[in-house]
């Protein structure tokens, strides 16, 4: 079954993004983040890659263990167009696909750092749609995943072209549209009406990511430009410095934002768990999700 037609049936999906871990302690949360997910039957657990595919081999490693640990659990591997060519982009596709990987979540990439705008490299692609093309010309086989902005792009031109990039990525073959993490539902009903007013019917998938550590959350919001709204910043200021007060609001907060957008017909969720697994079981048991 295609991954598309998973959240077009009336199931609800559920997908769980983890990134490679540096340490072997940090490995370890890893490994005890995923078993203790997995039991909330996720449709699909999806692996990011660092700057400029810095650990392109950690995150097939990462999908590796998930498939070990979990066979019947469908993973996906983050790629983008930084820093590679078309033939590279090929050869990882293909060793991707020889890993049981079965879906691809197709970014353009941000600039490495240090450089304001994306320049491709010679013989590379410039946008996520090339992307998109290419593996589903010549990878059919994968399920393919692409990125949307409920407040814009932070480099698009406007509001509507960046809406036409998604239709583009979409109409190229996109699946599933996961969208960047947001903290005011209304961002997202917007957006989703506009994606329907323009012609996209791909199934939209709010990604949603539990704030755990205010300053951490402050410094992700700023390079992602997301708004953090005013009764979510009074929260964290009324919990001041106590970790365990913060974690409350952070679950507190999410909570309500995940039980709307279910409320209000959502596919699926999509949650940025940062390898760590307290949050995310906390807020999927407020919204009346059980583990088995």
């Amino acid at each position: 079954m295609s991954l598309r037609t998973t959240y077009e049936n009336d199931s609800f999906g559920l997908s769980f993004e983890l990134f490679p871990p540096k340490t072997p302690e940090s490995e370890a949360m890893l490994w005890q983040t995923v078993d203790e997910l997995v039991g909330f039957e996720p449709a699909l657990i999806t692996c990011t890659y660092g700057a400029g595919g810095s650990t392109q081999a950690k995150t097939l490693e990462v999908l590796d263990g998930v498939r070990g640990r979990h066979p019947a659990v469908a993973v996906a591997s983050h790629l983008t167009c930084v820093g590679s060519t078309v033939d590279q982009l090929r050869e990882y596709l293909r060793e991707a696909d020889q890993r049981g990987v079965s879906a691809i979540v197709a970014l353009r990439g941000d600039p490495p750092q240090g450089e304001a705008a994306f320049t491709p490299v010679a013989d590379g692609l410039r946008y996520a749609s090339e992307l998109v093309t290419l593996i589903r010309t010549e990878f059919p086989q994968f399920n393919i995943l692409v990125a949307g902005y409920p407040e814009t792009h932070q480099e698009a031109v406007s509001p509507e072209a960046d809406l036409e990039f998604l239709k583009q990525k979409c109409a190229a073959g996109g699946d599933v549209v996961v969208t960047q993490l947001f903290y005011n539902n209304a961002d997202f009903f917007r957006f989703r009406d506009r994606c329907t007013a323009i012609g996209i019917d791909t199934p939209l998938v709010p990604g949603l990511m539990p704030v755990t550590n205010f300053k951490q959350i402050q410094r992700i919001a700023s390079l992602c430009k997301a708004e953090l709204p005013e009764a979510f910043i009074k929260a964290f200021e009324a919990a001041g410095d106590d970790p365990a007060a913060q974690f409350e609001a952070g679950v507190e907060y999410a909570s309500r934002q995940a039980e709307e957008l279910i409320a209000e017909g959502v596919p699926g969720l999509h949650l940025y768990v940062l390898n760590k697994s307290p949050a995310a079981i906390r807020v999927l048991e407020q919204v009346g999700m059980t583990r088995s």
